[in-house]
């Protein structure tokens, strides 16, 4: 039957009908809404996304391109993510120096270096030292002179001593321990350690004098 118009009960049930409506569809909005509004929506124990760095940096003479959390230091960049685990975690407050490497040439502790910061940069790590599968003299004089003991700071000071050669090719006893007393041995074994990079400075200048005196 065709309701009045003019009749209120009609006009009153077009109103519930259309705010029953409106109601619907705002609930259908709000229900497909919710999976997003969820993803935005922080929850309680939720951990925040870390922030990323595209870095490209030259490691052991090799061109990398690598995304870094913002708070990774350069030794867990190194050791945990291109597996490069002669560098040697000590102390993680940059006073032991076990983990000391290369970048541009300068010593630095990497446990206290962010990763980011190396960014256009070259760092070289102790298997850098190695080339075409032979060790560097630097090793091989650390060897010859029983300097590594238990092993564990062997890598830092052999990085900080190529820093020092690399500068200084023919270093005294007294410059080795200047440019390593930042490296800890906790094994005491100092005095070998010096007597290895005296040497290989030492075998240095004898091979120039020899090319010269040619």
């Amino acid at each position: 039957m065709n309701k009045d118009p003019e009749d209120p009960g009609a006009r009153d049930a077009d109103v519930s009908r259309r705010e029953f409506l409106e109601a619907t569809g705002a609930a259908l909005v709000v229900t497909a809404a919710a999976p997003a509004l969820a993803a935005q929506t922080p929850r309680a124990g939720d951990v925040p996304a870390r922030p990323h760095t595209s870095i490209r940096l030259t490691i052991n003479g090799n061109a990398r391109r690598v995304d870094v959390d913002d708070h990774w230091t350069l030794a867990e960049l190194v050791r945990d993510h291109l597996h490069l685990t002669g560098t040697k975690l000590g102390c993680e407050r940059g006073e032991c120096g076990a983990c000391t490497v290369l970048v541009d040439d300068k010593p630095v502790y990497s446990c206290s270096y962010l990763a980011v910061w190396a960014d256009g940069k070259s760092v070289l790590t102790v298997e850098g030292l190695m080339r075409n599968g032979k060790l560097d003299p630097l090793q091989e004089a650390f060897i010859a002179h029983d300097a590594p003991q238990c092993g564990y700071c062997t890598s830092g000071q052999l990085m900080s001593a190529k820093a020092l050669l690399n500068s200084n090719p023919t270093p005294t006893a007294a410059e080795v321990r200047v440019a390593l007393a930042g490296n800890i041995c906790r094994c005491a074994n100092y005095n070998r350690i010096v007597e290895a990079v005296v040497a290989v400075g030492a075998a240095a200048g004898a091979r120039r004098t020899a090319g010269g005196a040619q």
